[in-house]
């Protein structure tokens, strides 16, 4: 998730289980910090956009190294004054902080290395968009309030943040398995056959849900909304441009994108350069992860030592328009022939 929800998150969580013993403010103060420390792997270069896109998440965001950094923590926090005997609490606190902040990010479609050391596997579960307002706001409302009350009424109201939020991530499950109960039986009546697909929020939102289905000959793209009533999911079919790939799949850096996607990428050509894009996220045509891997040099296809990473830009009025109209309901064609 974006650092304001983690960072609201952290201090929520440290203020319902330090807020009486530390007090509001200082719990709040460490929840923020240590709330959003996994994340700061992202300041770390690994030598190319691919490995750095990869490796974000990764050892950060392992349960077993935060649960052994939790303890140390505690201990650093407990030489402040009036905290020495409340280490276990500390402890605690930081753990369900530390831990909150992974469990979280693993309900994005990003992935997230929580088994490190003992897997790399990057989880993902896709259920919720890395920012989605209605997540985030329950929290800072309930800290808000604790914070200018400090006693019993702003800690109830932050343990109310704290239940609205994750009663919306609860929400966030149960619209997805409904959504891929539609899909599943559009992709049977139509005929599809299907590779993997995926089901998850577009941006800020868990109205509208984008589908992506590899097929053997490309992969398509759907979305439908909460609001559609009876009306099935339809589907718009793109080119993967798998011509490409035998000649690069050994190559590290595709290899690594496309185990890290889960095999939701896909290869294109652009001025003579080749490029492997990240289909998870994004949507036709704009996608954030896309990197220049090869080049033709004289009809020969060489790989580059060092990837180069395209951000594509959307034309944010005219999306942010297209994205409400067809969360309402509106049958509307796909972003990219809009």
């Amino acid at each position: 998730m974006d650092s304001v929800s983690q960072l609201a998150l952290g201090a929520a969580v440290g203020v319902a289980v330090m807020g009486r013993r530390a007090g509001v403010g200082r719990a709040a103060l460490a929840g923020a910090l240590f709330g959003t420390l996994p994340d700061l792997d992202v300041f770390i270069d690994y030598g190319d956009p691919v490995s750095n896109m990869t490796q974000h998440r990764g050892s950060s965001h392992s349960l077993f190294y935060l649960t052994l950094l939790a303890p140390v923590f505690a201990w650093l926090l407990c030489r402040l004054p009036g905290q020495r005997e409340h280490w276990r609490a500390w402890t605690l606190a930081l753990w369900l902080i530390l831990v909150t902040h992974v469990l979280l990010d693993n309900m994005t479609v990003y992935g997230t290395q929580l088994g490190q050391p003992f897997t790399d596997y990057p989880f993902g579960i896709g259920s919720i968009f890395i920012i989605d307002p209605l997540y985030t706001l329950p929290l800072l409302l309930g800290l808000t309030v604790a914070l200018a009350r400090r006693g019993t009424r702003g800690l109830g109201a932050n343990r109310l943040g704290l239940w609205l939020s994750g009663l919306y991530l609860g929400w966030g499950l149960l619209a997805q398995w409904q959504v891929g109960l539609k899909v599943d039986q559009a992709l049977a009546e139509q005929g599809v056959e299907v590779e993997r697909r995926l089901v998850t929020p577009t941006a800020f939102n868990t109205l509208l849900w984008r589908v992506l289905v590899i097929t053997p000959d490309g992969y398509l793209e759907g979305f439908y909304s909460l609001l559609d009533g009876e009306r099935p999911p339809s589907f718009t079919r793109y080119e993967r441009g798998m011509a490409l790939y035998p000649g690069l799949e050994h190559n590290a850096h595709v290899a690594r994108i496309a185990w890290f996607s889960k095999g939701f990428f896909k290869m294109s050509e652009r001025g003579g350069q080749v490029m492997i894009t990240d289909l998870r996220m994004g949507q036709e045509p704009s996608y954030s992860f896309n990197f220049v891997v090869a080049e033709w040099q004289e009809e020969r296809l060489l790989a580059l030592a060092r990837p180069e990473q395209l951000s594509e830009r959307v034309e944010l009025p005219r999306a942010m328009d297209w994205l409400w109209r067809r969360a309402l309901g509106e049958p509307l064609p796909p972003p990219g022939r809009w």
